[in-house]
């Protein structure tokens, strides 16, 4: 059972033995509400309203979430999820790709209203079918649809991207200070297995850009929200790096990537890549 419970009413994923409501999880509607709201920000002040996304994160394990994009975003005049996020037709999509792919690589379950792989410009309309004529008619909708699946396969193939979700030890931040340039990193992770991910929330391309990284080894993309194939720009980045011994965000060892504008990078350990 899932709860879709907007309070801080304490328990609710508690056992009732424990004096809890009992239920598995809980809507975050607090996550849901403060993410909407900074990436309807135009990029240029979104530096200001950078805690909006990390401020979740100071609360994440007093339940057990999921995280919606729900029906309730999506009608009564709302505007459909495209149409909520800053900026031309480009930079909507662009928003819109990285925005799920923050969902599906933070912790939380995800709850995906339908139709949002198809990105349609009108919000919901419960006495019409979804618009399952954009693929045909629109590329660039084929192509979110592409990536919304390519994001899916990512997720079922990553257990750190879902294992350890509601366990402190399943996550953390390389960095989470970087207002000035409005980039977040962090870690998943199941144990030995890890992931990460940078966002860089502005349209601005940042080269020679350095995190920490969690271990001296070589990694790859496994995913960049700009790619061509989805839409993106295709700006040049680093697919492969190795981590140099070089402390960095309190790492013993970094990487230095090339962040695409409006982007999600998604990095993974090379089989075999121990430094």
């Amino acid at each position: 059972m899932i709860a879709e419970e907007s309070t801080a009413w304490p328990g609710v994923t508690t056992l009732p033995q424990q004096g809890g409501l009992g239920f598995e999880f809980k809507w975050n509607m607090g996550w849901m509400h403060d993410t909407l709201q900074f990436f309807a920000l135009d990029p240029i002040h979104r530096r200001w309203h950078h805690d909006q996304l990390t401020f979740a994160m100071i609360y994440e394990y007093t339940e057990r979430f999921a995280m919606p994009l729900s029906h309730d975003e999506v009608v009564h005049g709302k505007g459909s999820l495209l149409n909520k996020m800053a900026g031309d037709e480009w930079q909507k999509f662009a928003n819109l790709r990285m925005l799920l792919a923050y969902m599906l690589t933070r912790p939380g379950k995800k709850l995906l209203f339908m139709g949002t792989e198809l990105a349609p410009s009108s919000e919901w309309d419960h006495d019409a079918s979804l618009q399952w004529n954009l693929l045909r008619d629109d590329h660039r909708r084929e192509q979110h649809c592409q990536y919304v699946a390519r994001l899916a396969r990512l997720y079922r193939e990553r257990s750190e991207l879902w294992r350890r979700d509601c366990e402190p030890e399943g996550f953390n931040w390389i960095s989470a200070e970087d207002r000035e340039n409005s980039v977040l990193s962090y870690v998943r992770r199941d144990g030995e297995l890890h992931t990460v991910v940078v966002l860089n929330l502005t349209p601005v391309p940042r080269d020679n850009y350095r995190i920490g990284a969690p271990a001296r080894m070589a990694y790859r993309e496994v995913l960049n929200s700009d790619a061509r194939q989805w839409g993106g720009s295709g700006h040049h980045t680093r697919e492969h790096v190795t981590a140099e011994r070089a402390a960095f965000h309190g790492f013993p060892q970094s990487i230095v990537l090339t962040l695409p504008p409006l982007s999600a990078l998604v990095l993974s350990p090379e089989p075999g890549g121990g430094a």
